[in-house]
């Protein structure tokens, strides 16, 4: 059977790339890192891949603010080709970086004109760095990305600007659609606030997906934990299961069986 071809879009900036793509081939794909530049020349198209990976990283340095400049670049030149990815069913996730280039393109968590979430700057003002524990939520995501994964589970963040923000109607919206993935919480799955959220995110929200379940944005990086090595405390707890790993090998069996 053909391995799953996964399309891991860089540019200036990026520095996740080689990470996420090591991670999909971990999970027994076929991934290809592609600079964008190679869409817009028309030297690449998206029509054999099954997944689309947008890494995380500083595409073009956020120097308007974090993703923003990939994100004008997906909707006012790729707007026909990412949009028709997205009605085929194919799948996308977003990390980091990528969730923020996701919710500033307009194709995310609803495709429309009008960005409808964002992600600003920590409360904390500083860059976040450590392992967080994640509570994953009862979602759409459970039929693709997190299926089988345990209640809790950790995953490392690097950020400044993590923080989820949106109107009311449209928090009420993605929860009625339970598009909610991840919540931060401490190691019990109980509190909630700083640190164990590390940027003020609503409702501790850590990551989403559009109603259909098929794009996924967050800010821990599944990447960094696709080897049980990779945690700090693996050697305290060798049963641990690289839970990035199982988010992406998720994706890879879903578009296996179903794309």
């Amino acid at each position: 059977m053909n391995k799953i071809k996964v399309i891991v879009l860089r540019t200036a900036g990026t520095n996740c790339d080689i990470e996420t793509a090591n991670g999909f081939k971990l999970a027994g794909a076929e991934p290809e890192i592609v600079h964008i530049n190679r869409f817009l020349r028309k030297d690449e198209t998206f029509s054999d891949s099954k997944i689309l990976a947008i890494p995380g990283g500083f595409s073009y340095g956020d120097d308007i603010s974090a993703g923003k400049v990939f994100a004008n670049k997906l909707k006012y030149k790729l707007k026909t080709e990412i949009t028709e990815f997205i009605k085929n069913g194919r799948l996308v996730i977003g990390i980091c970086n990528g969730f923020q280039i996701l919710v500033k393109s307009g194709f995310f968590p609803f495709i429309s004109d009008n960005q409808s979430v964002t992600l600003t700057n920590n409360d904390s003002g500083r860059f976040e760095c450590r392992w967080v524990y994640l509570k994953t939520m009862k979602s759409i995501a459970n039929k693709i990305w997190t299926k089988e994964l345990p209640d809790i589970i950790q995953l490392p963040v690097a950020h400044g600007e993590g923080k989820f923000v949106c109107e009311n109607d449209t928090l009420e919206k993605i929860k009625e659609k339970k598009q909610i993935v991840f919540k931060y919480v401490d190691e019990n799955g109980d509190k909630s606030g700083f640190p164990y959220n590390p940027n003020g995110s609503i409702e501790d929200i850590v990551g989403i997906t559009n109603p259909e379940g098929t794009i996924f944005g967050l800010m821990p990086h599944p990447e960094r934990f696709v080897i049980k090595q990779q945690y700090p405390f693996w050697t305290r707890n060798k049963n641990i299961e690289p839970y990035g790993l199982m988010i992406l090998k998720n994706a890879v069996d879903y578009a296996k069986g179903n794309l």
